[in-house]
């Protein structure tokens, strides 16, 4: 068999069909990723969270941690009749035979509570809160049973508001891919002008996603690394993106390379040696990137690194290798009706080449404008309001948990249903219990005498193992700022009585939960930006384009947070965010930001070679400006499909990386870079041989410039 029919035709489909037969098998684990999600927020804390060191003595007591379901009927005209309140006697009564028939109880329920103003009627029930994907169906019957007349009736409380919460990730599998994959295809349609060809990137992107999501599941089950719902629609998204992104760049030089070759195998192999060595450093750089969050005390973002460094590992290695296969099996067809020609002249696009004549006529005022505008807008990022967001308000639209959140709050204590939990020594529990009961915020006090249901009364507490349980019921709603403001001033009182008092709770929980991550913030964002520098010096063989090209980016995510506090808080009206979206945005912003970056520099390196850094940097803005853009315009796309959720946190981080990428791939990659090496010339290189001047042999120097 000839050499060239092995090339052209053997190879390629062995490469096609090894694939296929990968991801036939590995669909079914890929479609059990869901089975595997941990989405408690409490389990993501580490272990010397005082709030996780509470949960733990709990045990001591016999009393496990619950999550509180709560059952609210509301009057319609302000006050509740004798007879509703009977009714709400058996309406409880047959959600807590309920509750039991599911397994989902974890204690006895209460009675039902009247409140002081007679217009409200409520129970409490305890779950067992390792009820996992059970919960929401519980929820769900439990808002199926019949109403009382003249009431209003909701399910809430903290395992509701959860329920509610979790549910915003349901089909996130089939909705989000469907608006991914949509996007992207009518992108490419409109880039390639081609029907095939759209096809073929995005069947690359199918394949790439189905590995990886399928080796997370593996990975998750044997405990090796942590999935929940955001880490899997956000690793979703990151493979469709960065996969579309790899091939663009490989299709785009491939149909360069057409033009000058007769072979498509000739063509494809020069393509691929131009193209591998971006393609990996831009891949190397957002899984060292991510793989940063290893280093965080949340195990949620812990989680999502290995997941994510695994979906770019396999966008990488569909697009240099199946990619390749399938359209050489397609040659020249696949860009039909606009098939490539040898011979036939590489129009770069004349806007592209005109803005690269700007930006060398007048590079100063390109970069004074440029930056400008970045600079302007970075200006609003310190407006950025990263302090949480409140469970019940994190769906988009509402949810029945949190109306009744609002309902519970104009009748009782809005934190009767899920006090602050204090632990301390036997000794001297009472000194404890006054200093808490001082805090403002706190309602009441009582220690835990092992009763159930009801009110607190009187009576000894129980001493288990020289310990105490003290509860503190909160004035505000459990999963509220103010609510985690007190826990925060109770902390500070007990541990001044007793060093070794400890405050837990699932508010304490969500106090541990922003800390923590406000410390991964403080650890994780100068570690990504060192790694990426060194990985950029050791890429460019330079040390000044390095430090150029990070605070550019560093500076384009300051305008990003600048826009989105302005856009979050005036025209989508959130009630804040969570430091997870400024964490997670920031890094895949500063990873996904220095991709285009790389794509342009490379180029550049590359024909500074032959040109000189100035000319060399204006031929690789005109030559790569089509396709970096068509990645750009592909990845923001991407990452903008997470708005079809109800979440409000995906919301965000779609808005965040999306309008981050687009400002880095139109203003920075296109404006600012390439002024800003024009102006610095072969120093750029510093300290490697270019920054003396072209490298390139003589007679390969005469040709380039002609």
């Amino acid at each position: 068999m000839r050499r060239s029919t092995v090339l052209r035709w053997l190879l390629p489909a062995i490469v096609a069909l090894l694939w296929l037969g990968l991801a036939g098998p590995l669909s079914s684990f890929s479609g059990q990723l869901g089975s595997v999600q941990e989405n408690d927020s409490t389990a993501f804390l580490p272990d010397r969270a005082e709030s996780t060191r509470v949960t733990e003595l709990l045990q001591e007591f016999r009393t496990e941690r619950t999550l509180p379901v709560i059952l609210l009927w509301e009057s319609e005209d302000g006050e509740l009749s004798q007879a509703a309140r009977a009714e709400a006697q058996d309406r409880v009564a047959a959600a807590t035979t309920l509750a039991e028939d599911a397994g989902a109880l974890a204690g006895e329920a209460s009675p039902p509570i009247p409140s002081d103003d007679g217009a409200a009627v409520q129970a409490v029930l305890p779950f067992d809160p390792d009820l996992g994907e059970g919960l929401g169906a519980v929820i769900a019957d439990l808002r199926a049973l019949p109403g009382i007349d003249g009431t209003t009736a909701y399910v809430t409380g903290p395992g509701a508001v959860f329920a509610d919460f979790a549910e915003g990730f349901s089909g996130i599998d089939g909705l989000l891919l469907l608006a991914a994959f949509g996007v992207v295809l009518l992108i490419l349609l409109v880039v390639y002008r081609s029907p095939l060809l759209p096809l073929l990137v995005i069947g690359t992107a199918g394949m790439a996603l189905v590995v990886s999501l399928a080796v997370a599941y593996l990975l998750a089950e044997q405990g090796w690394i942590t999935v929940n719902g955001q880490s899997q629609g956000i690793a979703s998204i990151l493979v469709v993106g960065a996969a579309t992104d790899y091939g663009l760049l490989l299709v785009a030089r491939y149909r360069e390379e057409l033009r000058r070759e007769e072979s498509a195998v000739a063509a494809m192999r020069v393509a691929l040696r131009q193209s591998w060595e971006p393609i990996l450093a831009s891949g190397v750089t957002v899984i060292l990137g991510v793989l940063c969050l290893l280093f965080s005390d949340l195990g949620s973002n812990r989680g999502l690194g290995p997941i994510s460094a695994v979906s770019i590992a396999f966008a990488m290695l569909a697009a240099l290798t199946f990619l390749p296969a399938v359209l050489l099996l397609f040659g020249r067809a696949a860009f039909w009706p606009f098939r490539p020609k040898r011979g036939e002249e590489h129009a770069h696009g004349r806007g592209w080449e005109r803005l690269a004549t700007t930006v060398g006529r007048r590079p100063g005022r390109v970069l004074l404008g440029s930056l400008g505008l970045v600079v302007a807008l970075s200006a609003f990022a310190p407006g950025f309001d990263a302090g949480g967001i409140p469970l019940s308000e994190a769906v988009r639209g509402g949810s029945e948990s949190g109306a009744g959140q609002e309902a519970l709050a104009r009748h009782y204590l809005a934190g009767a249903a899920s006090p602050a939990i204090i632990i301390t020594p036997a000794d001297g529990w009472e000194a404890v219990a006054d200093a808490a009961d001082d805090v403002d915020g706190v309602a009441q006090v009582a220690p835990f005498t092992g009763e159930r249901g009801g009110p607190p009364g009187g009576g000894e507490p129980v001493v288990a193992d020289g310990l105490v349980r003290i509860d503190a019921t909160l004035t505000d709603p459990t999963d509220s700022q103010p609510a985690q403001d007190t826990v925060s001033a109770l902390r500070t009182a007990v541990s001044a009585v007793d060093a070794d008092a400890l405050v837990g709770g699932n508010t304490a929980s969500d106090l541990d939960t922003q800390e923590t991550a406000a410390r991964d913030l403080a650890v994780i964002v100068p570690l990504v930006l060192l790694v990426i520098t060194v990985v950029l010096a050791v890429l460019l063989r330079a040390l000044v384009a390095p430090i150029l090209l990070v605070a550019t980016v560093a500076v384009s995510v300051l305008a990003t947070m600048g826009v989105s506090a302005l856009v979050f808080e005036h025209l989508f009206q959130f009630p804040g965010s969570d430091p997870q979206v400024l964490l997670i945005g920031f890094v895949f912003l500063v990873a996904l930001g220095i991709d285009y970056n790389i794509f342009l520099m490379t180029r550049a390196r590359e024909e500074s070679q032959r040109v000189g850094t100035r000319n060399g940097v204006l031929r690789a803005l005109a030559v790569t400006g089509g396709v970096i853009t068509s990645a750009g315009l592909v990845l923001a796309a991407t990452f903008g499909a997470l708005a079809v959720l109800p979440l409000v946190i995906l919301v965000q981080l779609g808005f965040l990386v999306g309008f981050g990428v687009l400002l880095d791939t139109f203003v920075v990659r296109t404006l600012v870079v390439p002024a800003a090496v024009h102006l610095l010339g072969d120093r750029v290189w510093w300290p490697g041989t270019l920054a003396k001047g072209p490298t390139a042999p003589a007679d390969e120097r005469q040709r380039a410039r002609a």
